[in-house]
């Protein structure tokens, strides 16, 4: 067996501290931007689709850099990049504050994402070899406390840092925990020998097509429902590139003798279905998330910050029970049995989110969040600890760049769907509700008196007023929203109930021999 990625006399947990500090970091940096583009946008003086492009860029950025991140620790050295990662994701948040502009601001973000982009597979990867194969769950434990609630605690911290001081502290915040993790990462971490007897080779095909392919594709999932998708000239051109240069990309790495992303780690059925698991299940996750706060401030007329509260139970609850998770792993408990449970328990709470109505009170909203909580510390724990079990030690950087490169996605097209979803669900039940608003409706004729009543003066005329036809409209386009919001969020129930079976087709434990070969890193 091979030692792992510390020096011997390096405690694990120390070593756990020092790439999730950088690594929570960056991943909140994908979502506390987002409270903050107003003020952006205002301050630089953007439009607004101008202004999205903080966003999508460090987002661009970041897909290009994940999937590759094996081949470039094999290359320079895991120590040496993760140094070089944290140190250009501080150096370009410094840029990012200090931007005069708002195209040196979407610059830095590009720096900033390509910086960052490493540092989820480079810490899960350390942290799987810094921990015995019997505490791969507390690993993920850990490793799940930053990636999974760091993006709940994004928008909190951004708006917090934006209303009380100036956007610009969003980026700057980055400073100082920069500086720590570099110190601390060139103290702590060291470099396995598989890696230092690792030559340079560059494959050129597959770096260009895998960064066009996901640079459009992250595009097109980010744009798409602004640009209304395949009506857009743009999103159709963007997409047909994607298309063809990822399948060339595939076709690429299978016939490359030193590929950059080597896909034959999808021979091990374990690994595979992990990742299908993982993408379906970050794909009705993400989709959750975007929907219950915007269910929260356009319906139920809450404010930001207490929709930011609709969501804090969930995290709270999942770094209670991500832990747990990782210490019943370690005891014994089979990881399918914990991830099946997360699963069902994740269903649920989906379940519950689509009996929401327009008269829930905010216990009614955070609870089912809450309970979803439980469900994403059973889900995230057993399968990011499962899924590797027969990745070899010289294929680990490689294996967790695509796993970390799919739960992404997966979040990304959750997004992207839900919204589109909501978009055609919502316009399907106001055709739906529109047929039934005429004046031989004893409904209408019942709301025209409330409404009477509320303005003193108008009688009978209210039927045929302005003002009734107003409110009509009004409700008529609430009533269904909400219908939509629970369409979407039961069609997220199933997708993740369906999941449940997948995990049968999982192996718990090595067996044998490793099962994919080795390959080139």
């Amino acid at each position: 067996m091979n030692p792992p990625a510390a020096a011997p006399s390096t405690s694990k947990w120390i070593v756990a501290l020092t790439v999730i500090l950088p690594t929570f970091l960056e991943v909140m940096d994908t979502s506390v931007v987002n409270v903050s583009l107003p003020h952006i946008q205002g301050s630089l003086s953007a439009g607004l689709d101008e202004v999205t492009w903080v966003l999508t860029s460090y987002l661009v950025a970041n897909a290009i850099v994940i999937p590759i991140t094996g081949w470039l620790a094999s290359v320079f050295g895991r120590k040496r990049y993760l140094i070089f990662s944290i140190t250009v994701f501080t150096f370009s948040s410094l840029l990012c504050g200090a931007a005069p502009s708002l195209e040196v601001l979407v610059i830095a973000r590009i720096l900033q994402g390509l910086g960052g982009g490493g540092l989820q597979p480079l810490s899960q990867a350390i942290l799987l070899e810094a921990f015995p194969v019997a505490e791969h769950g507390v690993a993920m434990a850990v490793f799940g406390m930053g990636v999974v609630f760091a993006p709940i605690l994004g928008p909190v911290v951004g708006g917090w840092i934006t209303d009380n001081w100036a956007w610009r502290w969003v980026f700057y915040i980055n400073l100082p925990f920069g500086v720590l993790a570099v110190a601390m990462a060139a103290l702590l971490i060291h470099d396995p020998p598989y890696i230092r007897r690792a030559r340079l080779h560059i494959d050129r095909w597959g770096l260009f097509l895998i960064a066009v392919g996901l640079g459009c594709l992250q595009i097109v999932l980010d744009k798409g429902e602004r640009e209304d998708w395949l009506d857009s000239t743009f999103i159709v051109v963007l997409s047909i590139v994607c298309v063809v240069a990822l399948v060339l990309f595939v076709i690429v790495e299978l016939r490359a003798e030193h590929p950059v992303v080597d896909l034959r780690v999808f021979r091990d059925r374990t690994f595979a279905v992990g990742n299908i698991i993982m993408f379906m299940g970050f794909f009705c996750l993400f989709g959750g998330f975007v929907l219950l706060p915007l269910y929260a401030q356009t319906l139920m007329g809450y404010t930001a910050m207490w929709a930011g509260y609709v969501l804090g139970p969930g995290g709270v609850a999942s770094l209670f029970i991500m832990p747990v998770a990782g210490i019943l792993m370690k005891k014994g408990v089979k990881p399918k049995a914990l991830l099946s449970v997360g699963l069902v328990v994740m269903a649920w709470s989906l379940w519950l989110m689509g009996g929401l109505n327009l008269e829930a009170d905010f216990v009614s909203i955070a609870l089912p969040r809450f309970i979803q909580g439980f469900g994403i510390g059973l889900f995230f724990v057993p399968l990011a600890g499962s899924t590797y079990v027969n990745i070899p030690r010289e294929q680990m950087g490689n294996a967790s760049g695509i796993f970390n490169l799919l739960r992404n996605l997966g979040g990304s097209f959750g997004v992207a769907v839900s919204a589109t979803l909501l978009s055609q669900r919502s316009q399907l039940h106001q055709n739906f509700l529109v047929e039934h608003v005429t004046p031989f409706n004893p409904a209408l004729r019942e709301y025209a008196e409330k409404l009477s009543q509320a303005v003193p003066g108008l009688a009978e005329e209210m039927m045929h007023s302005k003002l009734l036809l107003a409110g009509v409209y009004r409700e008529v386009l609430r009533q269904a929203n909400m219908l939509a919001f629970n369409d979407v969020f039961w069609l997220f129930a199933w997708l993740t109930a369906v999941l449940v079976p997948l995990t049968l087709f999982m192996q718990t434990h090595r067996a044998g021999p490793a099962t994919v070969p080795e390959g080139t890193h």
